[in-house]
């Protein structure tokens, strides 16, 4: 990879994405005796998708929160990971075989290199581990800060940081 860019400091980096989010759950109420209620405790479902990418030698990322996931926002985080990489740098991104991964519509930077895992392979991926560190560390109720919550503590945590310190 070195030799295909001259110059450039090539630095490996991993992708994912995940939905995070709040669904309603069923609790038990009073009733007759002998009978066994169920009531909605909250009916509202609220959810976003989270795009993360992560060098895991440096702490540098990448995310970028969106309502769905596609092939214009995968673009969209693409060309976000080129940019926080700098000019400099060449970014191998490893990254599953996601639809959206693979797409012939698909917009790769110059400065990035897709390197697919095996499919049915997330244990070879790192940023797998931080949806599970977001899960355990974000409360249910809290779905409308999840994002922000999850952000700030893997940052303090040393689990993601942003290159230039400033939020995207």
């Amino acid at each position: 990879m070195k030799d295909a860019h001259p110059g450039k400091r090539v630095e490996v980096w991993q992708q994912d994405e995940a939905r995070i989010g709040q669904q309603g759950t069923l609790t038990r109420v009073w009733g007759e005796r002998g009978s066994r209620p169920s009531a909605v405790r909250q009916s509202e479902y609220e959810w976003a998708y989270l795009f993360a990418a992560v060098n895991p030698l440096t702490g540098a990322s990448s995310a970028l929160i969106a309502p769905t996931v596609n092939t214009q926002y995968m673009n969209r985080h693409l060309a976000f990971i080129g940019r926080e990489a700098g000019p400099g740098v060449h970014v191998v991104l490893v990254l599953d075989q996601a639809g959206w991964h693979v797409a012939k519509a698909l917009k790769v930077p110059k400065n990035v290199t897709l390197l697919h895992l095996p499919p049915y392979s997330p244990e070879l991926n790192g940023s797998e581990r931080i949806w599970g560190f977001c899960a355990a560390t974000t409360s249910a109720t809290a779905s409308t800060r999840t994002t922000t919550n999850c952000s700030r503590r893997s940052r303090r945590r040393g689990t993601a940081s942003n290159r230039h310190g400033s939020k995207h």
